[in-house]
């Protein structure tokens, strides 16, 4: 269960976070993959093969693949979980394929905007293999540096795309246009209702929506970058906090980026800091890299820390 924020009408720096929460830990790894990296998009007949055309850095989710990212040119992937019965891959139609869990990786590797993302949309078809023996969904945020966003999701076997700088926010079940009604119940937003308090899908979303509407215009990127990580943070979930259904799903990390200036952020629930990476100066590197993100000893800029490895995945 995670919430994602776009702040991009600030005029000072377009700003993203996103927050991880799982019922355990998702054992991230931080990656840097330089452009020119040879991928595959998993392990069927029909695996879509391709090389990177920009270099990202890149969270990956248990070594199977990534769930987070941000590449050279400004364009951010964030793979969020949505319900199985809400969503499906569709049925093989002789397109290359692309696992859920390299989905996020093969839009970092292979696209500069938003816009061409969604245009590409059709070109590969997306695959749910089974992941530690479950059928998990997946729906997509993408945002750039000029500010503009898209929210993907796989349904009844279609990619329902909603584009424009106006998708925001985005959590998990109910798909997009379920979240849009019921937002649409709460002030400022055209109904009456109060800010809800609870740590579900639709509350969450309801809150970050109403409290990014009221964030005062920053002076500076890192206040901007500071405006999203403080909302991020009123949505997170703390260690312990059940759900309705007795479950327990509390946010693991945060991460952020400045799509702006290239700028990538990072902060483990467990360690009271936050470290950051310039993507800018690392872009041109011909090496894959490799950061343990949950040290506790990394704080500010990080880049130094990383340290030759093989992909894993």
């Amino acid at each position: 269960m995670c919430t994602r924020i776009l702040w991009n009408d600030n005029g000072v720096a377009n700003a993203v976070s996103r927050c991880m929460d799982w019922a355990v830990t998702d054992e991230p790894e931080l990656w840097f993959v330089p452009r020119g990296t040879a991928r595959s998009g998993g392990d069927a007949e029909t695996a879509l093969e391709w090389v990177s055309a920009y270099s990202s850095f890149a969270v990956s989710m248990w070594g199977v693949g990534t769930v987070d990212g941000l590449n050279e040119k400004g364009l951010a992937a964030h793979a969020l979980y949505l319900e199985p019965e809400d969503n499906g891959g569709a049925a093989d139609d002789g397109r290359p394929s692309v696992a859920h869990t390299l989905w996020a990786q093969y839009l970092l590797d292979t696209f500069a905007t938003v816009a061409e993302a969604v245009a590409a949309i059709d070109d590969v078809r997306i695959a749910f293999p089974p992941l530690r023996g479950e059928h998990l969904g997946i729906h997509i945020a993408i945002e750039d540096a000029s500010g503009d966003s898209a929210i993907i999701e796989p349904i009844d076997g279609e990619l329902v795309v909603h584009h424009g700088p106006e998708h925001t926010v985005m959590t998990n079940s109910p798909p997009l246009d379920q979240q849009l009604e019921n937002l649409a119940r709460y002030r400022p937003f055209g109904g009456e209702l109060p800010p809800p308090g609870d740590i579900t899908s639709r509350d969450r979303f309801v809150r970050a929506s109403y409290f990014l509407h009221y964030l005062p215009a920053p002076a500076s990127a890192e206040q901007a970058m500071a405006g999203v990580f403080q909302l991020i943070s009123n949505v997170s979930v703390p260690f312990g906090a059940p759900y309705d259904d007795g479950g327990v799903y509390p946010t693991w990390w945060h991460s952020g980026a400045d799509l702006t200036h290239g700028t990538y952020y990072f902060g483990a629930t467990d360690s009271p800091s936050i470290f950051w990476l310039d993507l800018d100066a690392q872009k041109d590197g011909r090496e894959v890299l490799r950061l343990d993100p949950r040290d506790p000893s990394l704080v500010g800029e990080a880049s130094a820390r990383f340290e030759p490895a093989t992909l894993r995945y």
